[in-house]
């Protein structure tokens, strides 16, 4: 029997008594994914998934999306590493919040992560729920954002200058990144962002991936993404999740912003990842 036990934070859910390393039922399916949609970012503990399974159990959600600058792992060409090595000196991956991929056409619905090495300490995730960021936006804020357009680009992280680019490969970073001048393209998104499934209204917004916005200076574009960023990572919206081995978490990069922490130095870290492709924007 399945059984949803909330986080107790602003989003956040962990689901039991289903077993993930087989098909579904359309039905289960269905009822995971209307949990998905509530409460945004659901765990999975106590699974034990190869990377076909990891990818099988995905696309039961939406089709494999595109990871432009993740290579993959041996064994699967859908799934990526997220890994660091206890000897690692490189910089941990992804401590700025974002939603993954947002510089791409059509970004991606979710993200799937799945526990390999977990150290014993450190290395929370951290949610930001971006609906209730919106909802709480002070009104003088509000009325600055509606309606306005971001211009995203992968070019901070992932340009050959880029903060995990030609320099950072050559510190011995575990991960397999792809650095390339296709980080350069620019793509434009509503900064509020209506939920094609919810319908409720979410910023769409990352320190890390938008440039600027349509009609601002430059001047005024960074400092209205320092005030976003400043308003939608406060504690109030945020859950911070714990993993486990053989935990998978899918989450919904539609309503959310994630980030990476550390704190476990001197240990192993590895996790599968899959991305879940959208059909619109």
């Amino acid at each position: 029997m399945v059984s949803i036990k909330p986080s107790g934070a602003c989003c956040g859910a962990t689901i039991t008594g289903v077993r993930l390393d087989h098909p579904l039922p359309d039905e289960l399916v269905a009822e995971i994914r209307a949990h998905w949609l509530e409460h945004k970012v659901v765990a999975f503990p106590d699974q034990k998934l190869t990377p076909d399974q990891l990818v099988s159990f995905s696309k039961q959600f939406g089709d494999i999306g595109e990871d432009p600058f993740f290579g993959h792992i041996d064994e699967h060409p859908q799934v990526a590493s997220i890994q660091r090595n206890a000897d690692e000196k490189t910089t941990i991956f992804a401590e700025v919040f974002h939603t993954d991929w947002s510089f791409m056409p059509i970004p991606p619905a979710g993200t799937a992560l799945y526990g390999i090495t977990i150290p014993p300490v450190g290395g929370n995730t951290l949610f930001a729920d971006q609906v209730l960021a919106y909802e709480q936006l002070p009104e003088s804020l509000r009325s600055r954002v509606d309606g306005l357009t971001a211009i995203h680009s992968a070019a901070l992280g992932y340009a050959p200058d880029g903060a995990y680019g030609e320099a950072d490969q050559e510190k011995g970073r575990s991960m397999k990144i792809l650095p390339s001048e296709k980080a350069l393209a620019t793509y434009q998104h509503p900064l509020v962002r209506e939920h094609p499934e919810t319908g409720k209204r979410a910023l769409f917004s990352s320190a890390a991936y938008i440039k600027g916005f349509v009609g601002l200076a430059k001047e005024e574009s960074d400092a209205l993404l320092g005030e976003l960023y400043v308003h939608q990572s406060q504690s109030a919206f945020i859950y911070s999740h714990r993993w486990q081995a053989d935990m998978l978490v899918m989450w919904d990069n539609r309503s959310l912003l994630h980030a990476a922490t550390g704190g476990y130095d001197g240990y192993d870290r590895l996790l599968h990842r899959t991305t879940i492709a959208d059909t619109r924007f």
